[in-house]
């Protein structure tokens, strides 16, 4: 493939992942949305990281599922903090710290 090729895929791509998530802004840019629609999109971000979290808390590779232990230990204090701080960024550290101190130790 050529140097043209690759720059043009790349482009495509970005143009695919960019365009998505910009139109339905410009479409509700000036329209004004009934509370119950806006209060059904504020779940939305819980809803993803609950999935997230979830997803990660459980282990599958077996036939059944079976809770991941040491990702386990790691959330606990995370959750403590997260509720105690509400603050993303002080979070976010506490997790990394702790399930970085518990693949160190296991």
């Amino acid at each position: 493939m050529s140097t043209n090729t690759i720059i043009w895929i790349i482009v495509g791509c970005a143009l695919v992942t960019w365009l998505p998530r910009i139109i339905p802004f410009i479409f509700v840019r000036n329209v004004k949305l009934p509370d119950i629609v806006l209060k059904w999109l504020s779940f939305i971000p819980i809803c993803i990281l609950s999935a997230l979290v979830v997803e990660n808390l459980l282990n599958t590779d077996q036939s059944f599922v079976t809770l991941d232990w040491p990702v386990f230990a790691a959330f606990i204090p995370t959750l403590i903090v997260a509720i105690w701080t509400k603050s993303l960024s002080t979070t976010v550290v506490v997790g990394v710290i702790s399930m970085a101190a518990i693949r160190y130790l296991l």
